[in-house]
């Protein structure tokens, strides 16, 4: 009997090339997907068509009320706007699309829900080299929540805990997108940008991180963009 994974899919590049990975693997994978008052649906979207490409045994999304949470400016309706870096500060400082907790509360979501189905796995996509320096996205966060989800469940008591798998954690994007494109990854049906208009904007931290990689692979992104950074 093949084992079962949780994918935390949010329709992004990284939650999606984490997915394929985990179905190349071998694991039958459940997709999990968060509605929590997101600026946008868009991603959303992406990751239902990405449930269904990579034959996922269930898709759910699950809403959650992010609304309250006045400091991020990833929310819809925030008063705080999306800050355009210089690609060369990015990670120096936690930006303004940082969401408290945010990972706390998926991955929580995504074990839970792993324990339901009898899933030995829960995969995330997070990335600690080309990342906007979000603290929830290093591997001593991975570690010790782990460790937290060991202690806090009925698997965990039994000796079969339910194990957080980061495969691109220590990958620079350049590398993920090299990784999804030998696993097939349909990238033209992910979507990155922190804003959810008809083309990406190509200047939030988001989209420079993902034009940067795709430009280091030596490929081409699908996507649309409504400008180019002056780097690129």
């Amino acid at each position: 009997m093949r084992s079962k994974a949780v994918c935390l899919l949010s329709g992004g590049l990284d939650s999606t090339v984490t997915t394929y990975y985990a179905k190349h693997n071998g694991y039958d994978i459940a997709t999990l997907s968060i509605a929590y008052g997101q600026r946008h649906t868009r991603e959303l979207s992406c990751a239902e068509t990405i449930s269904k490409k990579v034959s996922a045994i269930k898709h759910i999304t699950l809403p959650i009320n992010f609304s309250h949470l006045s400091s991020t400016s990833l929310i819809k309706n925030s008063s705080i706007p999306i800050a355009h870096q210089q690609f060369q500060d990015i990670g120096k400082t936690i930006p303004s699309t940082y969401v408290p907790g945010r990972n706390i509360v998926f991955l929580s979501l995504a074990l839970s829900w792993a324990e339901a189905l009898d899933a030995t796995n829960v995969f995330i996509g997070i990335n600690a080299v080309d990342y906007s320096g979000y603290p929830d996205c290093r591997a001593e966060f991975i570690s010790a929540f782990e460790q937290m989800a060991k202690l806090g469940t009925k698997k965990g008591i039994e000796g079969i805990p339910i194990h957080i798998q980061t495969p691109l954690l220590d990958k620079t994007k350049q590398e993920i997108i090299r990784l999804g494109h030998r696993l097939g990854v349909p990238f033209e049906y992910t979507w990155s940008c922190y804003k959810g208009d008809s083309k990406a904007c190509g200047v939030c931290d988001s989209c420079q991180l993902r034009l940067k990689g795709f430009k280091e692979a030596g490929l081409t992104d699908p996507l649309s963009y409504e400008t180019y950074p002056t780097w690129y």
